[in-house]
């Protein structure tokens, strides 16, 4: 999956804000139907540091009504979620969709099989039985009748070391960058190791994992939000009326009818 990936993909600014824009009206219209329909969209945002991830997050749900979703960023496991299985502490964050129709993980149960393989904070057995576990939870989250959308944002090591350093030189964005992002570039070969066998068993039928080409950001943003609006529609959900009305008259479907129409007046 990752060899083939594409990084040079990009987009102009203009065309960035046409696109985004319209997918963010796009993607508020289905977030409503969500809420009519009391469905639940669960979204899975994993990636490398600096990937660009909240971007791409605060973007996405920009236009979306903020009683209608919540952002969770999962770090290590504190208190009462420390003296549970794994799983518990995001079974738990699951919203019934009359509270919250869509839940995003910023970071989530994929730690497991990656961060906690690697720093050695799960044991060989316990990671390589989380595949097996991982794949029962999501088949039990869309047997229920949920939406999963899971995000993989891919960047190259020269883009991340740019992006470090970038955030290095720049005061009002040092506090992103800690010790602990440089010690995990450093182990980049091992996190890549097990990023493939992530990917390879856990990108199933019912929750495939979508690879989002991250060295331009832009692109990284449009791709991420388009994404979303196609698992809706998949999933049998559509944009009310007007808003198909709208898209029309943009794409210049609204207007052919309207000149049929006018030439069966004239005539």
């Amino acid at each position: 999956m990752l060899p083939t990936v594409d990084l040079s993909k990009r987009l102009e600014r203009e065309e960035y804000r046409q696109r985004i824009l319209d997918c963010q009206l796009k993607l508020r219209e289905l977030a409503f139907r969500l809420y009519q329909e009391k469905r639940s969209l669960i979204v899975v945002v994993e990636g490398w540091d600096a990937a660009g991830k909240g971007g791409s997050i605060r973007r996405a749900t920009e236009k979306i009504d903020p009683r209608g979703y919540e952002v969770y960023s999962i770090g290590a496991p504190e208190g009462e979620d420390k003296t549970h299985h794994y799983l518990w502490r995001f079974w738990r964050r699951l919203k019934a969709p009359d509270d919250k129709q869509i839940v995003i993980f910023d970071r989530s149960w994929y730690g497991r099989v990656l961060v906690e393989r690697v720093e050695g904070f799960a044991t060989e057995d316990e990671w390589k039985r989380a595949y097996r576990e991982i794949n029962h939870f999501e088949r039990q989250l869309t047997d229920h009748g949920m939406i999963l959308v899971k995000l993989w944002f891919e960047i190259s090591a020269e883009e991340q070391l740019r992006r470090f350093e970038a955030r290095q030189n720049t005061p009002h964005k040092q506090w992103k960058l800690t010790e602990e992002d440089w010690r995990n570039r450093r182990k980049w070969s091992l996190y890549e190791e097990s990023l493939v066998d992530m990917l390879r068993k856990t990108s199933t039928l019912t929750a495939p994992w979508t690879i989002i080409e991250g060295n331009d950001k832009l692109w990284a943003r449009v791709k991420t939000q388009e994404t979303l609006i196609s698992a809706l529609e998949a999933a049998g959900l559509e944009a009310p009326e007007g808003q198909k009305a709208a898209d029309n008259e943009k794409s210049g479907t609204g207007k052919k009818k309207s000149s049929k129409k006018s030439d069966k007046g004239k005539s």
